[in-house]
């Protein structure tokens, strides 16, 4: 917990204690929360009431009644990109290199539930044992996934998925050492190409990121259209319009899928149709877009391996209702490459880690062939499919 430095050490040893003898004292009466009722509230309890004592325990309330909590503080901290709840205990943070274990402590099951509940409610959602999960957008833009317990053990669990401000470009991903010098040479003479592609790779893995800066990278003159489950890509470009999903609300109407979306995105003339991530039947409506002049369309997909996407897509498609040859026909006509990035377990860094392209099979399925991979020493490895990437490019690579 973020102590406040004025407060003598001793003064407020357990300021956690204070805060939940106020919280049961102020229950029992309705009024505001204010300085004054926090230090009559200690003083009936027999607790020191010194300035410090009463201000901290004030705003410790305050930002638990409040926003985001708690966790306001730790969504400010630069190069935070989630905050994760796990129950009573120690907060966790991500910034870019693996969790780190804040001093930030949610002391109760009961503080947890509490705090879940008015995060999804400002996102306009319920949670309560009758709807125990929710995900939703806060106002800050910050993306919220809650369960409650006891689905989730050993305590509600929240999960919030911070968007970067301002994002990153190929240069700092670059200076950051999630791409190689081959590797940046190669992404942006893709997206000079117009050639249609997919960043897949596993959860937290850098996947928007990468997507984001690529998109930057395209020229002012055309336009996107951006059709997201939840607002995370930013791209600093002047011709952006952005289409946001929506839940059902409370009685279970009002909701506008993906799918419906990407319909809407094809009349509004794009020059490039993009998906902020494939996970539903929208897939067969991308793949349909790409197959009918839309160039340069893009994505993100989860997948464990570059080699999985086609698996991935066909698992997609035919659940809406197409056959699996025809989903290897027309993935084998609309998609191009493969970006792969993954996240070092040693470092937590995250990087481009594979090119790969698309090959169909004789037996009309498609695979993935790599064309350059990227070690975790920055080294390029030429693969398969070089000479293939080195067609779509228009020239040569490395």
């Amino acid at each position: 917990m973020n102590t406040p430095a004025s407060v003598p050490a001793g003064e407020v040893a357990d300021l956690r204690g204070l805060v939940e003898t106020v919280r049961r004292r102020l229950a029992a009466q309705a009024g505001d929360l204010t300085p004054h009722r926090v230090a009559d509230a200690l003083r009936a309890s027999g607790m020191p009431v010194g300035d410090a004592t009463v201000l901290a325990v004030h705003e410790e309330m305050r930002r638990e009644a409040a926003g985001l909590g708690v966790l306001e503080p730790l969504l400010r901290l630069p190069g935070v990109t989630d905050v994760l709840v796990n129950g009573p205990g120690p907060v966790l943070l991500d910034r870019g290199d693996g969790l780190e274990e804040t001093d930030v402590v949610l002391t109760s099951e009961e503080s947890c539930r509490r705090l879940a509940q008015r995060l999804v409610a400002s996102g306009g959602r319920r949670l309560d044992d009758a709807a125990p999960y929710a995900d939703v957008r806060l106002p800050d833009g910050s993306r919220c996934h809650a369960v409650l317990a006891p689905l989730a053990h050993p305590g509600t669990a929240i999960s919030l998925r911070v968007p970067r401000r301002g994002g990153l470009d190929l240069a700092e991903l670059r200076a950051a050492g999630a791409l190689t010098d081959d590797g940046w040479e190669l992404v942006r003479r893709l997206v000079a190409a117009r050639r249609a592609f997919v960043v897949s790779g596993g959860t937290g893995t850098g996947k928007t990121t990468l997507l984001a800066a690529l998109l930057s990278e395209v020229d002012p003159g055309e336009r996107l259209v951006v059709v997201e489950d939840a607002a995370e890509l930013r791209p600093p470009h002047p011709r952006l319009v952005s289409l946001e999903s929506r839940p059902a609300n409370v009685e279970g109407a009002g909701a506008v899928p993906m799918r419906d979306l990407v319909r809407q995105a094809l009349r509004m003339r794009p020059d490039r149709l993009v998906v902020g991530e494939v996970r539903d039947g929208a897939v067969v409506d991308l793949l349909a877009a790409m197959n009918t002049g839309h160039e340069g369309g893009c994505g993100t997909l989860h997948a464990n391996t570059a080699g999985d996407v086609p698996a991935r897509i066909e698992a997609l498609a035919v659940s809406a209702g197409l056959d699996r040859l025809a989903v290897h026909s027309q993935l084998a006509a609309a998609l191009d490459v493969v970006l792969h990035v993954v996240r070092d377990r040693s470092s937590g860094r995250r990087r481009l880690g594979e090119i790969a392209v698309l090959r169909r099979q004789d037996d009309g399925l498609v695979r993935t062939e790599a064309a350059v991979s990227f070690d975790a020493g920055g080294r390029t490895v030429r693969g398969a499919g070089l000479d293939d990437l080195r067609r779509l490019l228009g020239g040569t690579a490395p």
